[in-house]
């Protein structure tokens, strides 16, 4: 499953560096990680929720999640410092890159209404953030077998320094931004 990989090499590098006028190809931006959380609020009642929703994640990604704690404690929520509020794994590497690709081929057009992602979604330095409402889209998770519906966010990490190189390798690997 390296097609993005070798579609990256054999194409959007020499793209972007035609663009952007890179003299060295190590100046070319790409794809360093990709981490998605899914928080759990229920999971201090429930723990049955937060071993599902792990399952769930390491489904969808094929890694094991890590459980994060509460590093505060908030009263309002009824949440003490260490307790489980939620999971998330960091993808490197080949894994990332079929994730990546899993995503934008087959995820994201499942997506009922769907006409793209923002390009607000990013923060200045070249990352992108994406919340997806619903897990069902990936096609790991069997409707059946879930107690329920949970969301999840995506976080890319890209080597580009601006936002700009940034959108324009997303939209060369086949991020489908919405036309604003």
């Amino acid at each position: 499953m390296a097609v993005l990989k070798d579609y990256y090499q054999s194409e959007v590098v020499p793209s972007l560096k035609k663009k952007f006028n890179y003299e060295n190809i190590m100046e070319v931006p790409h794809l360093e990680k990709i981490i998605i959380n899914m928080g759990v609020g229920e999971a201090k009642e429930d723990v049955k929720a937060l071993d599902n929703s792990v399952e769930q994640l390491g489904l969808i990604t094929g890694q094991q999640p890590v459980v994060t704690r509460a590093k505060r404690a908030i009263s309002n929520f009824k949440v003490r410092v260490g307790m489980p509020v939620g999971c998330k794994v960091t993808l490197r590497g080949d894994i990332m890159h079929e994730f990546f690709y899993k995503l934008v081929n087959i995820a994201l057009p499942r997506i009922r209404d769907f006409r793209g992602v923002s390009k607000r979604s990013f923060d200045g330095r070249g990352n992108f953030s994406l919340g997806i409402s619903e897990i069902t889209v990936f096609p790991e998770i069997d409707i059946d077998k879930i107690d329920k519906v949970r969301g999840l966010d995506i976080i890319i990490v890209t080597s580009a320094e601006t936002d700009e190189e940034a959108q324009e390798l997303l939209t060369s690997l086949g991020m489908p931004f919405r036309k604003d």
